[in-house]
């Protein structure tokens, strides 16, 4: 989009003095001025300028032109309502041209691009030429859209009422909107708010000089700039003033107006002074006066009108355009000396210059040095190959994946987060270890836990946590029960299977939920650990981020389908009681039958039995070992032989609950089988099928190729497109370049110049 325009050239004013008039040194400081602003770097720092405003028919249209020596737009409307517009002036030997641009700002999107000066046509020689050049050059800043060459030529559009102002090299200004003081003839609300806030913008500019023009024939207090201005310089230290149209004061109030030109009104006091001009009126205009008439008559009006006539000589010299436009290049080639040349001459000077730069150099360097820091920041630029980039990055993200599926160092791994919850599982399956108590359900009113003390032939970790309460203990009596209306047709003594394999059904119908628990809770964590990897590995790229998160989330629902299966499968698996592991099973078999028994010591003497055991035939001298030889005698003397010791035991009396007691080992034992398989074989699956499952064979890296379309006819069009990067990223980019760009410039450029 074009934004700005400028009138830029040589003009060589034959009215408006000599060129030997003005000094070396002010012409140097001028051009440092435009050298800087020609770079744009003027978006970034304060270039020193002078801002002209005044409130709407103050004759500030006419003061430029008789400034700048050319005729400006006149239209219905406000000309320059909502755009300002630069101009300088420079005296040249060569012959009067003027040369309009366009100064390109941003693109036709309105997004900030390398600030560029194209000439819009060729250079003009005659002056009155310049009004319909720039009016032909507004029409293309307002009509971005349409190739601004092209209005250079057919009919002039009257309607246009915003242009850019002329560019030349003495002074420069920027030419600002003039101030509406209410809505109506043609003008809005909005309209008034837009100007506003322009004018505000140049004037809060602390290296801003504000020419400002205030017009005798309307009340000081009624004119809105001069407060705008105070605002913004309250002290008055950077503004000038301009009193127009003095030959329309109304009579009597020219000497106010006098005293406000002699700085003579402590609260209207302005460092820099106030000025008066007197413009041809439109009348003269439309007749055609001549710039040196409009001059002849300007100088004639002020010796010959009183009270000017009779200021004293100092205040003379703040009379007329002459020494209006004189004060100004003054004022603002100073200003320029103090921010950038004084510097140089002090380095010149100074055998250590390179410690002693000037401020706008350091600025410089410092903005610079941020600006690379900020573009180093922003993520690298899309290739230019999309299908080879779009084809490294899944192959660089597959082979990631497979490295962190299959386990990485550190505290945020994958598997480290997994361990715990799979512990957890174990410990959950290990406490449903089904509680027998082999003794009798005592009564409800009677209802106390039993001291049962764990088998010392189980790990730590094997045994069971015994409850607070009886709440899902199973005492001897109820197996028992329930073995007895178990049998049907089966021989005496002989208790069915169906028993035992109800209570492992119970049991093992527990399993499902930790295990189902742990796999959704190993899905959740892996879902959300390669959310988070592909978002680190693509972030630069949203597009192709989240197509590559909606592929992979549907493949690992395809893989937890799978793996939940499995689950099932397992645990309908252990439904069915099975172990080829003979000698474990009937190991723990024989330990819980000998610990329940133990708890029955009316039917189990076990500590009799491990006497009978010790018992020595030939030595034993105690008593029960005296004992023990005296029976065994006897029934020698009987002829009943092959009796052990041990065999005495036999004369306890049968246990009514030895078929549930059987049960109950088998049951225990059983558990020890499987849960142990149960609490390998849940994790592993999970694994296998689930972690490990997702990139085996590079599956994944197939189904992400296939998804994506990277190998299809489509695939270079697609690939772009998930290559296409966040806009505010690449506005940020070109805008950091941009800035860059012409820091660079001016850089460059203060280099030149302190040579």
């Amino acid at each position: 989009m074009l934004t700005n325009s400028d009138i830029q050239g040589d003009m060589q004013p034959t009215d408006i003095g000599d060129a030997g008039s003005y000094s070396t040194t002010r012409r140097n400081m001028l051009d440092i001025g435009n050298s800087l602003y020609g770079t744009g770097v003027s978006m970034d720092i304060e270039i020193p300028m002078i801002a002209v405003i005044g409130s709407q028919s103050t004759g500030k249209s006419s003061l430029l032109e008789n400034i700048c020596g050319i005729t400006l737009p006149r239209a219905s409307g406000t000309c320059t309502r909502s755009m300002p517009h630069r101009m300088s002036l420079s005296r040249s030997s060569d012959p009067w041209v003027c040369t309009v641009s366009l100064r390109l700002l941003t693109d036709r999107q309105g997004q900030a691009i390398t600030v560029r000066t194209i000439r819009f046509g060729d250079p003009i020689s005659n002056p009155e030429d310049v009004a319909e050049r720039i009016k032909r050059a507004q029409r293309a800043i307002l009509n971005p859209s349409t190739e601004a060459s092209s209005f250079l030529t057919g009919e002039g559009d009257e309607t246009t009422s915003e242009i850019t102002g002329p560019d030349v090299v003495d002074l420069s200004f920027v030419d600002l909107p003039g101030l509406i003081a209410s809505a109506g003839s043609g003008s809005t609300t909005a309209d008034i708010d837009l100007v506003k806030g322009l004018v505000t913008e140049y004037a809060k500019n602390e290296s801003c000089i504000i020419l400002l023009t205030v017009t005798c024939e309307t009340e000081f207090e009624n004119q809105g700039a001069y407060q705008l201005a105070r605002t913004f310089d309250p002290a008055g230290k950077r503004t000038i003033g301009v009193l127009t149209k003095p030959d329309r004061a109304p009579r009597g109030d020219e000497e106010r107006w006098v005293t406000l030109l002699k700085n003579e009104y402590p609260q209207l006091a302005l460092d820099n002074g106030w000025f008066s001009v007197k413009q041809p009126d439109s009348v003269q205009l439309s007749e055609g006066i001549t710039r040196a008439d409009a001059r002849q008559e300007e100088r004639h009006f002020f010796a010959s009108t009183k009270p000017w006539d009779l200021l004293p000589q100092l205040f003379q010299r703040r009379l007329g355009t002459l020494n209006l436009a004189e004060r100004c290049s003054d004022v603002l080639s100073g200003l320029i000396a103090k921010r950038y040349v004084r510097a140089f001459v002090d380095c010149a000077q100074d055998d250590q210059a390179t410690s002693r730069l000037p401020e706008i150099q350091k600025t410089i360097q410092e903005m610079l040095r941020t600006t690379e820091s900020q573009l180093g920041e922003l993520p690298k630029e899309p290739s230019k190959d999309p299908v080879g980039e779009v084809y490294n990055l899944v192959s660089k993200f597959s082979s990631a994946l497979t490295q962190y599926v299959e386990g990485t160092p550190g505290a945020d791994g994958l598997l480290q987060i997994i361990r715990p919850k799979q512990q957890e599982f174990k410990d959950a399956i290990q406490k449903t270890a089904p509680d027998f108590r082999p003794f009798e359900k005592p009564d409800a009113d009677d209802m106390q836990l039993a001291n049962l003390t764990p088998p010392d032939f189980l790990s730590n970790e094997e045994v069971p946590s015994l409850p607070e309460d009886d709440v899902g203990a199973i005492y001897i009596d109820e197996v028992m029960n329930l073995a007895v209306q178990a049998i049907t047709r089966e021989l005496p003594d002989n208790i069915p299977f169906v028993v035992t394999e109800m209570f492992i059904h119970q049991v093992v119908a527990r399993w499902e939920t930790p295990a189902m628990q742990l796999f959704d809770y190993v899905e959740e964590i892996l879902n959300k650990k390669i959310a988070d990897f592909v978002h680190a590995e693509c972030n630069q790229y949203p597009h192709l981020e989240f197509t590559i998160s909606i592929v992979i989330a549907d493949y690992i629902a395809d893989r937890a389908r799978a793996t939940r299966e499995c689950l099932q499968w397992l645990v309908a698996l252990e439904g069915r009681p099975r172990t080829l592991n003979d000698h474990y099973f009937r190991d723990y078999r024989d330990k819980f039958l000998a610990w329940y028994r133990g708890h029955r010591s009316q039917y189990n003497n076990v500590p009799l039995l491990h006497k009978l055991k010790k018992h020595n035939t030939s030595n034993g001298s105690s008593e029960f070992d005296e004992n023990v030889r005296a029976i065994m005698a006897a029934f020698s003397a009987l002829d009943i032989h092959d009796i052990e010791p041990t065999d005495l035991a036999k004369v306890l009396p049968t246990d009514p609950y030895e078929a549930a007691i059987g049960i109950m080992a088998s049951v225990r034992a059983y558990f020890q089988v499987a849960y142990k398989r149960f609490a390998d074989n849940v994790p592993n699956a999970i694994d296998h099928e689930l972690v490990l499952g997702l990139n085996r064979g590079k599956a994944l890296d197939a189904v992400l190729r296939k998804e994506l379309g990277v190998s299809g006819p489509d695939g270079y069009r697609l690939c772009a497109e998930y290559l296409r990067e966040d806009g505010n990223v690449a506005a940020r980019r070109e805008e950091l370049r941009n800035k860059r760009e012409r820091l660079n410039k001016a850089r460059k450029e203060l280099m030149r110049l302190r040579k």
